[in-house]
């Protein structure tokens, strides 16, 4: 622990003639506080990577937000970008942060291994939104005008951010009532 003198002093009169000032010790904590920052993983390739990535964000209480791209889709080009400019400058931290990665669809380990039909991709681009591990399909966006949309996105991904590991909007088989009918939600 650390000791900081204080800013005040304590004056005590010994006798009429003498005074003296004596410094008061103050205790604080020298450790910062925990502001929430956005992650950015690397692109996923291969089904463990993700599953990895979903591990620390769920141990972070943090939702992670998937952007399921292809090389030959244009418009992921476009729209990559633009959210990996959006998460560094940090939008959602003040909301408690996110984790982001890209998922290369096409690349051939996540194709041989059905990765995205587990978790219904039907379009390029999509964005998918993880939050304890469970898919969020209630939220998946697969619009790109509304992914073009910087206002749109921006409180799309503040919206995410403040699940913060609370769950719901899930897939149905654990964002609600889930396998134990609930026994084990977090109670706040």
């Amino acid at each position: 622990m650390v000791i900081r003198p204080a800013s005040r002093l304590l004056r005590v009169s010994i006798a009429s003639q003498y005074q003296l000032s004596v410094p008061v010790a103050r205790r604080f904590s020298s450790t910062k506080e925990n502001k929430a920052k956005n992650r950015i993983y690397d692109s996923v390739r291969r089904p463990d990577d993700f599953q990895s990535y979903l591990l620390l964000s769920t141990s972070a209480r943090k939702p992670l937000i998937t952007f399921w791209t292809a090389s030959y889709c244009n418009t992921c080009r476009t729209i990559g970008p633009l959210l990996n400019q959006l998460i560094e400058s940090g939008v959602g931290e003040a909301e408690g942060g996110v984790s982001f990665c890209e998922i290369e669809y096409d690349s051939q380990d996540i194709m041989d291994s059905g990765f995205g039909m587990r978790y219904m991709i039907t379009a390029m681009p999509t964005l998918l939104s993880f939050d304890r591990g469970e898919a969020m399909t209630q939220t998946k966006l697969m619009d790109p005008a509304k992914m073009r949309d910087t206002e749109f996105m921006k409180e799309w991904i503040r919206t995410e951010a403040r699940r913060q590991g609370g769950g719901s909007g899930g897939s149905g088989f654990g964002g609600g009532g889930g396998l134990f009918g609930g026994l084990f939600r977090n109670s706040k």
